[in-house]
């Protein structure tokens, strides 16, 4: 007996490495396992855990004003101002008043939030599954306790606006490029928050689909935005066009979860301003010049040249060669990195937006290759920073160092989808 022992310790250690790193059949009932837990933890919050007043009520009497039949959108408010968000929200809300009793029956409403992060976190498994992510990433999906609350606490319209983001990925990764368009339009109607990987989208469906393929997926894209937008555009355009994608609005110090500790007066001022908006576009043509653009293999020179005389980079026999460099790891690495691009530079970040780097992290600090307890341990430090409420000097730092280095990690993570495999766990050592 005691000649076996360390051969069975071994064997069951073997075990956990392999379903952990996706190499034995029992890997895949892991993010089953995990869906089903979270799907406990999101029951349990609605018992247990009181409901946070934010934003529904305001979005509710905004719903009210429309369906009384105003349709001009320099005159909807809310308790918390004005209606600042594109049509799909005002749709995507409105159905919410009327199925939740005009917005008064809070815990039907978070339950429907509980069912849409429940699809969202299937969207988000599904997509990390198909770029071969290990089931060892995986509980960082669902151990979110920020997460949990900007969903089923406070229903943020974020909530619907990062389901539509994950649904473009999971389409985009099967190649269905017009609903993965109709699913990030309708995201980016709801807030303007997904213009942040409209360039991404623009590179991806390029090279995936063609440059004639290109324009019809942009030209849908604009297309739903008119036709959702022409209630209000009908009434008074510029005043929704100012309100639902105003890119020079002032956000109040006093909200910031990661400028804080540049102080007050360097965050109100124009040339920090511009400063982040130069590094932003710098940073983003960086990464498309270097590393987006690879499945072409083509110099920019030659994409954009042709592209200006309104002409196809790719040959047609080019077009096949390019669109197979367009994987399904490659689709997640070039918008995730694109979206913790903008959100590095953003002017001002507010708790909701953690929706949109809480599901991202993960994938990008492992597709670069550093090492698990590397991993969990950024995890961890962001998922304080974003927990800390009021934000301060300290934790603001934080969030913006984690997306700095998540961000370095992008530009390795690029470099994995035309080199080797990104690290895995160790394998146990026999004994």
């Amino acid at each position: 007996m005691a000649d076996q022992q360390p051969g069975l310790v071994a064997q069951a250690r073997n075990l956990v490495f392999d379903i952990a790193n996706r190499r034995h059949v029992l890997s895949k009932l892991v993010p089953v396992g995990l869906f089903l837990l979270d799907a406990v933890l999101c029951a349990l919050i609605i018992w247990k855990v009181p409901y946070t007043e934010i934003d529904w009520k305001a979005y509710m009497e905004q719903v009210a004003q429309y369906v009384s039949g105003e349709r001009d959108y320099t005159v909807i408010k809310g308790g918390t101002g004005p209606l600042v968000y594109p049509a799909a929200h005002v749709y995507t809300y409105t159905a919410l008043y009327n199925i939740t009793d005009e917005g008064k029956n809070i815990v039907f409403a978070q339950e429907l939030f509980a069912g849409l992060y429940m699809v969202s976190l299937a969207l988000v498994m599904t997509c990390y599954w198909k770029a071969k992510v290990p089931p060892y990433v995986f509980p960082l999906l669902i151990a979110s306790k920020r997460l949990h609350s900007i969903f089923v606490l406070r229903c943020f319209n974020d909530c619907f606006a990062v389901f539509f983001f994950w649904a473009t990925i999971w389409c985009f990764q099967r190649k269905a490029w017009t609903l993965g368009c109709m699913a990030f339009t309708w995201g980016l109607g709801i807030k303007m928050t997904l213009l942040l990987i409209l360039p991404a989208i623009g590179v991806i469906l390029l090279q995936g689909r063609g440059f004639a393929g290109a324009l019809r997926s942009a030209a849908i894209i604009a297309q739903v935005q008119f036709v959702i937008g022409a209630p209000f555009l009908r009434e008074n355009a510029r005043g929704y066009l100012s309100r639902a994608f105003e890119l020079s609005r002032q956000f109040f110090f006093k909200w910031t979860v990661n400028w804080r500790f540049v102080g007050e007066d360097v965050f109100l001022s124009r040339p920090f301003t511009l400063s982040l908006l130069g590094l932003h576009v710098a940073v983003l043509a960086t990464f498309a010049i270097q590393k987006w653009l690879k499945p072409s293999r083509k110099s920019l020179a030659a994409i954009i040249a042709p592209i200006l005389q309104f002409h196809s980079p790719f040959s047609a026999q080019e077009e096949p060669m390019v669109a197979s460099g367009v994987t399904a790891t490659y689709i997640m690495t070039t918008i995730l990195s694109a979206n913790i691009i903008g959100l590095l530079f953003a002017r001002s970040l507010h708790y909701q937006f953690y929706t949109y780097i809480a599901w991202a992290t993960p994938y990008l600090l492992w597709r670069s290759g550093t090492h698990p307890i590397f991993q969990y341990g950024l995890w961890a430090v962001q998922e304080w920073a974003w927990n800390v409420f009021p934000s301060t000097s300290v934790s603001s730092g934080v969030v913006i160092a984690v997306m700095v280095i998540t961000t370095a990690s992008s530009w390795f993570a690029a470099n994995q989808d035309f080199e080797s495999v990104p690290r895995i766990l160790p394998r146990a050592k026999k004994t």
